[in-house]
């Protein structure tokens, strides 16, 4: 007999999981529309996922830098991954740092821990040894003057990158590093251009 779940509104970037049998359903709000993931434990991708490949850790890709915030979070619409969906973030401010005596400055967003920063980029390796739609990197609240600390080495990979049933957002067009950032995750191996 089939189930019927009810659920009221789910807010934009928020979920529900639903776990009929040893699957997880996932139903989700992505850029105004729901969507639902199905997700199960015997599945191949994750039966034979073997792991992320990355570069291996290099202090010389730890760099400081400094949050210089915005007025007011200014709301910047990104593409996603998914074709038509778009998502909107609040930018609190930009990051700017140096590396080999070049300037740069990446907008963020909001990250995953309170007063934390959340910053999508692409650079040289970008389709090439590293994902090409982007990374992500998470970065600490800054300190009461603005600095924070970039460690590159803990760039990742998001979900789009392992599976192509994922809505993951794309970059604002003004993170692009003109540099090679080898440092962080690499294509994983089940990446399939």
């Amino acid at each position: 007999m089939p189930r019927h779940y009810a659920f009221g509104p789910i807010p934009e970037r928020g979920g529900i999981n639903v776990v009929a049998g040893d699957a997880v359903i996932e139903v989700a709000r992505r850029g105004g529309y729901d969507i639902v993931r199905p997700r199960h434990p015997g599945h191949p991708l994750r039966v034979r996922f073997a792991g992320v490949p990355a570069y291996e850790p290099d202090p010389r890709w730890v760099l400081p830098g400094r949050f210089v915030p915005f007025a007011e979070p200014r709301p910047t619409t990104v593409g996603s991954v998914a074709e038509g969906l778009q998502h909107v973030y609040a930018a609190p401010g930009y990051v700017e740092f140096e590396r080999d005596g070049q300037q740069f400055r990446l907008t963020a967003f909001d990250g995953h821990s309170p007063g934390g920063l959340s910053i999508l980029f692409t650079d040289a390796t970008s389709g090439v040894t590293t994902y090409p739609a982007n990374r992500a990197l998470q970065v600490a609240e800054p300190d009461s003057g603005g600095a924070v600390t970039l460690d590159f080495n803990r760039a990742v990979n998001l979900p789009c990158a392992y599976t192509a049933f994922a809505t993951c957002p794309l970059l604002p067009a003004e993170n692009h590093l003109r540099i090679a950032v080898e440092a962080g995750e690499k294509l994983p191996h089940e990446y399939a251009s």
